[in-house]
């Protein structure tokens, strides 16, 4: 049985434990968590893949089970920054929220997860199936130090996961993949009377994002998820106001749906970078392809169940964000992404969870676990 106020004191617990990324440190969060769960009864492991930088694993029932289940939130969280109505390390309960820095994003599903695994280990409920938790270090920066060794490396190889990191119990079943990329267009410099005599490097930057932006890409209309988008995200160039400026650098942020190609928006844009400039290069930063995964899939209508008989209602949905979901797609492993946090509130100042989400939340999750069959 989910029990209300100690999962109201966990969900503070956390929030008072410092783990923002930058600059980066989950260990004192990490050790609770371990710590927390041991006194479980609950098997549990370390992982790190850099100094200060642990993931916290555990596991239930199951173990000579060939299906596992991983349901995974991470531990980390942005900077607090400023204007706190209360301290961000102090979990404050006002009417009927809990507020400081992560409380939706993501110590309150941190805390669902941990409570609903004690609840299943006090019930001594035995799971047909080996559950996987993992509490993963570095989402906020990229998963470069969790989730993505976790897997390349073999450690999680589960049958299936439920990410634990959205608002308001809605199933995302889809996203929009991204491609950032940097460009560095070279000009001729220059003296700034005499503009003629050089190739303005800012001019033909103009011209090529233009281009790029106007440019309509094909794509089929995705129930869930806006149209593509292109975002100019950084943008500078020229030493002096009275030189020709002879370079100019710029970041585009593109987001596609599923049944894009990224081969296709890189393409366009190079196509745009040869009409109007001579000399270029292109830097690729970071890839994901776009996901997605049937609403008739027994993850979604599992969950679906679960949310119900907890009496919440929830919502098929799409991400326009890029979330750790992707990185299951590349293992072949079907995942989907939900939680219980307040909407609108991850990565701001005065960011609040609702108690009453929180305690329907670790209910239907402790019921999808219990009716989960793999």
């Amino acid at each position: 049985m989910i029990r209300k106020n100690r999962l109201i004191g966990l969900t503070q617990k956390l929030i008072r434990i410092n783990s923002e990324n930058p600059p980066g440190n989950e260990s004192r969060i990490a050790e609770f968590v371990a710590a927390y769960l041991k006194n479980c009864g609950i098997t549990t492991r370390i992982y790190s893949f850099k100094n200060g930088r642990p993931n916290v694993l555990a596991y239930l029932g199951g173990i000579n089970s060939k299906y596992s289940l991983l349901i995974t939130p991470h531990l980390d969280t942005v900077p607090a920054g400023k204007n706190w109505k209360f301290s961000p390390f102090s979990g404050t309960i006002h009417k009927g929220r809990i507020y400081g820095l992560g409380a939706t994003d993501c110590k309150g599903n941190l805390a669902c997860a941990m409570e609903a695994m004690q609840s299943l280990r006090e019930e001594n409920v035995k799971l047909p199936y080996r559950l996987i938790f993992a509490a993963t270090a570095d989402e906020e920066s990229g998963s470069g130090l969790g989730l993505i060794p976790l897997l390349d490396k073999g450690i999680l190889k589960p049958s299936a996961a439920v990410v634990l990191d959205s608002d308001e119990f809605d199933i995302i079943v889809t996203q929009k993949g991204l491609i950032h990329v940097k460009v560095k267009v070279f000009g001729k410099r220059s003296h700034g009377a005499y503009p003629w005599r050089g190739v303005n490097a800012i001019d033909s930057a103009i011209e090529i994002i233009k281009e790029i932006k106007s440019h309509k890409f094909p794509h089929k209309r995705n129930r869930y998820l806006r149209g593509p988008t292109i975002n100019v995200g950084t943008i500078q160039g020229g030493d002096k106001v009275n030189i020709v400026a002879d370079w100019c650098e710029f970041e585009l942020d593109f987001r596609f749906l599923p049944g894009m190609s990224a081969g296709y928006l890189l393409a366009r844009l190079k196509s745009a970078l040869k009409k109007h400039a001579k000399k270029f290069e292109i830097e690729i930063e970071g890839i994901q392809q776009p996901y997605r995964i049937k609403e008739t899939h027994a993850l979604v209508t599992n969950l679906m169940k679960g949310m119900k008989k907890a009496g919440v209602s929830c919502g098929i949905k799409g991400s326009e964000g890029a979330t750790v979901i992707t990185f299951f797609q590349d293992k072949f492993i079907p995942a989907v992404a939900t939680g219980f946090g307040s909407s609108g509130c991850a990565h701001s100042a005065n960011e609040y969870v609702k108690i009453n989400n929180l305690y329907k939340g670790a209910g239907a999750l402790e019921e999808f676990l219990k009716k989960w069959k793999g």
